[in-house]
C-alpha cells in the first residue's frame, strides 16, 4: 500500500491517510469542506460547501495521478437529505462521460460540525 498526500487538500484530522494507492486502486479518505490554507470549515451555501469538498478530493485525485474520470465511485454522506438537489448539481458538474457509481447517506453528525462530506474510490489502470 502506498499513501498519497499532498498539502492542496487538507491534512488528515485523524489517524488515517489522505487516500491508499494499492493494486491499480486509489482509495480516497472521505473529505470535508476545510480550506487546505486555514484548516477552517468553509461556511456557505450547501452548494459552495460541496464545491469545497470536490476541490479537496480533486487535489488528492491530482496528487495520485488520477481525475474525476478515475472515480469508479463515491458515497455521499449528509446531515441533512434536503440538501440532496443542490449536492448533486454541484456533484454532476466535476463529472462527464460515464458517472460513478454512488451511494448517498444521511447521517446524525460529521467532523467538525460538516454538513456534507464525499470518499470516493479511484483508478489507477483498466
Amino acid at each position: 500500500m502506498n499513501p498519497i498526500a499532498t498539502k492542496s487538500a487538507p491534512a488528515a484530522i485523524g489517524p488515517y491517510s489522505q487516500a491508499v494507492a494499492h493494486g491499480g486502486m486509489v482509495f480516497l479518505s472521505g473529505q470535508i469542506p476545510l480550506d487546505p490554507a486555514t484548516g477552517e470549515l468553509v461556511k456557505g451555501t450547501i452548494a459552495e460547501e460541496t464545491a469545497r469538498v470536490l476541490d479537496n478530493l480533486a487535489a488528492v485525485l491530482a496528487a495520485a495521478g488520477c481525475t474525476f474520470q478515475s472515480v469508479v465511485r463515491t458515497t455521499i454522506y449528509l446531515t441533512d437529505l434536503g440538501d440532496f438537489q443542490a449536492v448533486n448539481e454541484t456533484y454532476g458538474k466535476r463529472f462527464s462521460g460515464t458517472f460513478p457509481a454512488r451511494a448517498t447517506v444521511q447521517v446524525a453528525a460529521l467532523p467538525r460540525g460538516a454538513r456534507v462530506e464525499i470518499d470516493a474510490i479511484a483508478v489507477t489502470a483498466s
